[in-house]
């Protein structure tokens, strides 16, 4: 799931500590932070101690008696994700070299792979259905259309490696080559080989803004990261251009992503006043405020169980300012924040819970989720979506998207 991320606006004294995971081979394992301040401390331990006994047993037997080769850093790896799964936080990751790199490019906005929006299909088995071919994207100069399947990735089968390991599998390192088979045409009868050389990739989180009967903007916001801001205010800009008057902000299937993203979005909207509020295990606690200027106009935003951690303060700071009408089903509940700590080999990383975060004015939804205004409970039909995926759904089809446009033809 998507986090929320540190930005400049936290103080560095409440940044939370920075935490640092260095295993050595013989498996002694000592953790610090960035100003040494427990490390003597945890070094003398009797976890400490217990942990280097284990390990130091299993690397010997398994050394002894194991009739395969032995990664080092892959048992590096595992200790390390070893931990992190024992404290409980089901948010908390540890990033290996490749999981981190990968994050910090998403992060910005950017991603290495062919440029395409994809979502898992059972047709034919199984496989990847290509719902957005990006502009200026290896995909794009390589013949990939909408609506094509992926159905072999380097000669296997999309339903034998299963859609998150062939989505990996797609991806890769940037100026190396991806073959593909593609099922295209009205009944996906026709095959194709195609071969695209990855490259960076820039990632889009508005994927769409239109007008709807006229002078009611639509903009649907996939995730959170540091361009969202920019892609929004243009999408609001262009809105505004073609006669909007009141928009609808639709953040359904919409995981979180980095707080600047979704602060920033949201000072666009809100008058003065705060954004956020969170709190550290210090009980140390921070705001993030928007300033004066703020958009004026009537507002609905659609969400659903799958709207989660920043698209839920997103929702739940326009409603706690009176900005909107929350038109879907409750959302997923995640309040709380994340931060990322780079180790001390400077290429992996830590990814742990470090504070519980408020709406501006309301109390936490952690565990709870945001209902929907009063009355705006709306679901979508159950059989329509067996038959077709959400992003396939006409404005006809979408009972939530209907109810918001009835709402905002009343105001």
């Amino acid at each position: 799931m998507s986090i929320f991320n540190m930005n400049k606006k936290i103080s560095l004294a409440s940044a939370a500590v920075m935490v640092c995971l260095a295993v050595l081979l013989t498996f002694m394992i000592t953790y610090v932070n960035t100003n040494n301040k427990y490390s003597k401390m945890l070094s003398t331990t009797e976890l400490n101690d217990k942990a280097a006994a284990k390990l130091k047993e299993l690397d010997r037997k398994a050394r002894e008696i194991y009739i395969g080769q032995i990664d080092d850093q892959k048992i590096l790896d595992g200790i390390a994700q070893g931990y992190v799964a024992g404290l409980g936080d089901k948010y908390a990751e540890y990033m290996n070299a490749e999981r981190y790199a990968e994050y910090m490019r998403g992060n910005q906005g950017k991603m290495v792979g062919i440029g395409v929006e994809v979502l898992p299909s059972d047709e034919k088995g199984g496989v990847i259905e290509v719902t957005s071919v990006m502009p200026d994207s290896p995909a794009k100069a390589g013949g990939m259309l909408e609506g094509d399947y992926i159905y072999k990735i380097e000669g296997e089968l999309v339903s034998s490696l299963g859609y998150y390991e062939a989505v990996n599998r797609v991806k890769g390192e940037k100026g190396t080559t991806v073959n593909l088979t593609i099922l295209r045409g009205a009944d996906h009868s026709q095959e194709l080989e195609l071969s695209f050389i990855r490259d960076e990739v820039q990632m889009r989180t508005v994927k769409s803004s239109r007008i709807i009967n006229g002078n009611i903007g639509y903009i649907r916001i996939t995730e959170f990261n540091q361009e969202t801001p920019n892609e929004f205010i243009k999408a609001m800009n262009d809105l505004k251009a073609q006669g909007a008057v009141k928009y609808i902000f639709d953040v359904r299937y919409n995981p979180g992503g980095d707080l600047k993203g979704v602060t920033e979005t949201l000072d666009y909207l809100l008058p003065e006043g705060p954004i956020i509020r969170y709190i550290y295990k210090n009980n140390e606690e921070e705001t993030i405020m928007s300033d004066a200027n703020e958009t004026v106009a009537p507002m609905a935003a659609l969400m659903n169980e799958n709207t989660a951690s920043a698209a839920e303060l997103f929702c739940a700071a326009l409603k706690d300012y009176k900005k909107a009408t929350l038109i879907g089903t409750k959302t997923y509940g995640k309040g709380t924040m994340q931060g990322i700590y780079t180790l001390s080999d400077r290429i992996t990383a830590l990814k742990v819970s470090n504070a519980k975060y408020y709406p501006p004015f309301s109390d936490s939804y952690d565990g709870i989720g945001i209902y929907p205004s009063e009355g705006m409970e709306v679901t979508l039909p159950p059989e329509l979506l067996k038959e077709k995926s959400f992003e396939k759904l006409t404005d006809e089809e979408d009972t939530q998207l209907q109810a918001a446009v009835k709402v905002l033809e009343k105001q």
